[in-house]
């Protein structure tokens, strides 16, 4: 996956590139890239998203193009054969969806490269991923590889123990009718006091990450990535699984659907 991922960047062409950058909510709304068509209309296409801090004021890149990319996505484990191996065609992981018994028929979407580039690979502020792909009742669940070490200093992941059965999902990430994207609240619930929530924020634990690690991530968990203030990348790897018709179902609101072309392919069905 490392060799592949370093292959996709070298294949990168700014050429008719709209120069979107990927940002996490702490820019401006005109600086954000989650209400624009290259962003919207990625769910079935291999995109690339620029760091924030790659592009300069002139709107050109001040960095060789292989420091400046984000993340790729988001559908590598459709387009790519590297990457649909290891997420449609792998039998252990088959085996290990099976013996987790989290879903009853898993469904595959969302397929990310995120390249934590050195010294501006961008902070990820706190989030659960349900809220981002939305199911009723909540199915999301992420496997998360780390092609690299993670360490504190490039931006390793951390998460709240325990938050995935202490918070509840409060919100969802929406296309709005009138363009672009934006969070709606669930019926029934209020959003927790900003100082509540930073009381928590001490009890995060960062558990150790070498490369070759697979993280799995419950939809419902709150986690979270520091910026890369190292000289070093942290590569990963991650795709999401949700719960198909009947047992869940999923947003016709959020930003990611599915497209006649390319349905969620359901894992158990594929075949190598």
């Amino acid at each position: 996956m490392m060799t592949r991922s370093k292959q996709l960047l070298d294949d990168f062409t700014l050429q008719g590139h709209p120069m979107t950058k990927f940002t996490t909510g702490d820019s401006t709304a005109e600086d954000k890239h989650v209400g624009d068509d290259y962003f919207l209309n990625s769910g079935d296409k291999i995109r690339y998203f620029l760091e924030e801090d790659a592009v300069g004021s002139d709107g050109k890149l001040n960095r060789p193009k292989e420091l400046a990319v984000n993340k790729i996505g988001h559908a590598l484990h459709e387009l790519d054969p590297t990457f649909r191996r290891v997420s449609l065609q792998n039998e252990k992981l088959k085996a290990l969806a099976k013996d987790l018994q989290f879903h009853k028929d898993p469904a595959v979407l969302q397929s990310m490269l995120i390249f934590k580039q050195p010294e501006i690979g961008g902070k990820v502020p706190e989030h659960n991923d349900s809220t981002f792909l939305y199911t009723n009742p909540p199915s999301a669940l992420g496997f998360w590889f780390a092609l690299e070490d993670c360490t504190p200093s490039n931006g390793a992941l951390s998460f709240l123990p325990g938050s995935h059965k202490t918070t509840p999902l409060k919100s969802r990430f929406v296309r709005l009718p009138q363009g672009g994207t934006g969070f709606e609240s669930l019926p029934g619930t209020k959003e927790t006091p900003t100082s509540d929530a930073k009381k928590e924020d001490g009890e995060y634990i960062q558990p150790p990450c070498p490369a070759g690690t697979l993280v799995l991530i419950h939809g419902s968990v709150l986690h979270k990535s520091e910026k890369n203030t190292s000289s070093k990348t942290r590569y990963a790897y991650t795709f999401h699984m949700i719960e198909s018709e009947p047992y869940a179902q999923y947003d016709a609101k959020n930003w990611l659907q599915p497209t006649k072309e390319m349905p969620f392919s359901k894992l158990f069905a594929v075949h190598a």
